[in-house]
């Protein structure tokens, strides 16, 4: 089939936070299928002026490509509601979402956004839950994985570079996690944006993993808004299954669903506190033997069960094409023109953003107002928030 990806291709869209998650795994698993691949960046703030602009391009390239399938990872209200409704018109295409964070974000974008797909993919059982309970049965259970490229055979410990190692963003608590290690006399090697080894390439992951005795995970998010209510979110990352698939042996927080992947104690290792992991990184240096059965036991878990060649064939199976039209140009205008913003609205975004600023500084005071117009927005409007007359994107185009 030729699939088109529409998602970003830069992580949050800042070309210095390197490629995105999306980006380095679901085209190149999706090839290694056999399928034609087309990708979108639906993250590109640099390239338009607007929404418009984005969605304009978007369909254009819907109607240049034809798809079979059009598989998005949405973020927030890239690409309208509206749009993607002309886009399965014009071309017949199967409309598959993966979302991301549905601890959190069901109850203001994914339930909303969930009609205009025809697969909706999540990785939280919760919110399967809470599809069934709210009467949307396009949603179904999927969950990361690892590419195929990743799979390494583990190495011996006494054979690895590094005695733990960390990769990922330094955001959230990850810095208390790490500071504190280092603090009860572990040696954390860290990779990633915000660390002092900086950013790493797609190759350079699974060889770091590889080269590592031990590897961590940090599953707790800290502390999310979720609805009215500030909530810890503790997820199943990717990196759970990266570990495994490059040789690696993980230490990861427990989290919700887990022990359908892995056994702990056999196939990996679980903690929970600072001395907790002390202990068990020291237990498991003290015990290389346990260490490489670990190891060994994941990635041939991992290598059977939880690569995205056998995700992505799970969701395509579910795929039906239907029969392409065209594009409806005269109702994409008529979205073009509910999108537009005139004086009132400026003067709205400039009395919203001005208080912001003064508390928060000049940047961060944009993106909180953004934040507090979005939080308004779909818990009065909803779905339409996420349409072409939705005022968080018509008022904060580069700040979403």
């Amino acid at each position: 089939m030729k699939i088109l990806c529409a998602f970003g291709k830069f992580a949050y869209g800042n070309a210095l936070r390197g490629e995105s998650y999306e980006y380095m795994n679901f085209p190149a698993a999706l090839r290694s299928l056999g399928h034609e691949v087309a990708f979108f960046d639906t993250l590109d703030r640099t390239a338009y002026a607007n929404f418009a602009e984005l969605n304009r391009a978007f369909l254009k390239i819907a109607a240049l490509e034809k798809p079979d399938v059009i598989f998005c990872v949405p973020v927030h209200y890239e690409i309208w509601v509206e749009t993607l409704a002309l886009a399965k018109r014009a071309t017949g295409a199967c409309l598959i979402a993966w979302a991301t964070d549905d601890s959190w974000k069901y109850e203001e974008s994914s339930r909303f956004l969930a009609a205009s797909f025809d697969i909706f993919a999540t990785t939280y059982r919760s919110a399967l839950n809470k599809a069934a309970r709210d009467g949307l049965a396009n949603f179904i259970l999927t969950q990361w994985a690892a590419p195929g490229s990743m799979l390494l055979p583990p190495k011996p410990a006494s054979a690895c570079r590094y005695p733990v190692s960390f990769i990922g963003a330094a955001y959230g608590n990850r810095r208390k996690w790490v500071d504190g290690s280092r603090q009860r006399g572990i040696e954390v090697s860290c990779f990633g944006y915000g660390w002092e080894a900086g950013t790493v390439s797609a190759t350079d992951i699974p060889r770091i993993i590889n080269d590592s005795v031990l590897s961590l995970n940090f599953g707790d998010s800290d502390l999310v808004l979720q609805g009215w209510r500030i909530v810890r979110s503790r997820q199943i990352k990717a990196r759970v299954f990266e570990v495994p698939a490059a040789g690696g042996c993980l230490l990861t927080e427990p989290a919700e669903g887990l022990d359908e992947y892995f056994v702990a104690g056999e196939e990996i290792e679980t903690f929970a506190g600072l001395d907790a992991l002390a202990g068990k990184i020291r237990r498991l240096h003290d015990a290389p033997e346990i260490r490489d059965r670990i190891a060994l036991a994941g990635y041939r878990r991992t290598s059977m069960q939880h690569t995205y060649e056998i995700r992505l064939r799970q969701l395509l199976d579910s795929a039906v094409v239907g029969k392409p039209d065209k594009i409806d140009w005269t109702a994409f205008e008529a979205l073009v023109a509910a999108h537009r913003t005139g004086a009132a609205l400026k003067i709205l975004r400039a009395l919203m953003v001005l208080p912001c600023q003064l508390f928060f500084g000049k940047q961060r005071g944009q993106r909180a107002a953004r934040r507090f117009l979005f939080e308004l927005s779909w818990r009065i409007t909803g779905r339409s928030t996420y349409g072409a007359a939705g005022l968080p994107g018509r008022l904060f185009f580069e700040e979403s």
